[in-house]
């Protein structure tokens, strides 16, 4: 046996178990481990986003290892409907899902079964398209003229001061997060929260264009923007034959 693996799997476990993190000096006594030995492995884990480590100096798991059971779960058996996999989704990461659409015009949501961020985001809300991801990629699907007449329409009022109220700066926004195709809001919602979403199903109307979008905290959406751009796309693909 590689015991170096068998104590990162050690500490893993430990982590799993504390919710709210634990700091590294605690996990190295419970680990049995000396504390040179836990930092080593933590710095380690923390790289690989097997673990995050927040602004307190406390550790919990990471990213990772939601994308790990995600596709064990895939293999045994997935999701049959867009509604489990939203379901699934928010109870492996704990965020908020999202799926929104045209109707008659309007942007639609759908909720995941988990939301403890951005209960104000209802079905059928759509004077705030503007401000938050799902409706940034769905108006980035339209011509220009189409959305301006949108933005016109529907207005763009401030919902924080973070938020865009002007076409030419939204433009800008749409152009910028349009070269990756994750579309995001930092706080421009609701203070403290953010989301990134995608554009899952394209169509030659609006009323078939279908995007996904998470929602978290602020702070980490700036701290595994990498890693959520690459779930958000993965999801996309699951979720497109589902639709």
């Amino acid at each position: 046996m590689i015991q170096s693996v068998q104590r990162a799997l050690r500490i893993m476990e430990y982590v799993g178990r504390h919710s709210g993190g634990v700091s590294a000096p605690r996990i190295a006594f419970e680990c049995g481990l000396n504390r040179a030995t836990a930092y080593n492995l933590l710095r380690t884990l923390v790289y690989e986003n097997y673990l995050r480590r927040d602004a307190n100096g406390k550790y919990s798991l990471g990213l990772e290892v939601s994308d790990r059971y995600s596709e064990l779960t895939r293999a045994m058996a997935g999701p049959s409907t867009c509604g489990e996999f939203m379901r699934r989704m928010s109870a492996e990461t704990g965020y908020s899902t999202f799926v929104a659409r045209f109707v008659e015009g309007r942007p639609a949501v759908i909720e995941g079964s988990r939301s403890p961020h951005v209960e104000e985001l209802i079905v059928g809300f759509d004077d705030g398209a503007h401000a938050t991801a799902l409706g940034k990629a769905l108006l980035a699907t339209l011509q220009p003229h189409d959305r301006a007449r949108f933005l016109k329409s529907a207005g763009m009022r401030p919902f924080t001061r973070r938020t865009l109220t002007e076409p030419d700066a939204f433009e800008y926004d749409l152009a910028v997060y349009g070269e990756s195709g994750v579309y995001a809001e930092m706080g421009q919602f609701k203070e403290g929260v953010g989301c990134a979403g995608v554009v899952v199903r394209e169509g030659e109307v609006p009323g078939e264009r279908i995007v996904f979008a998470v929602a978290l905290p602020l702070e980490e959406i700036r701290n595994s923007w990498a890693l959520l751009t690459q779930r958000l796309r993965n999801a996309a693909i699951e979720l497109e034959p589902l639709l």
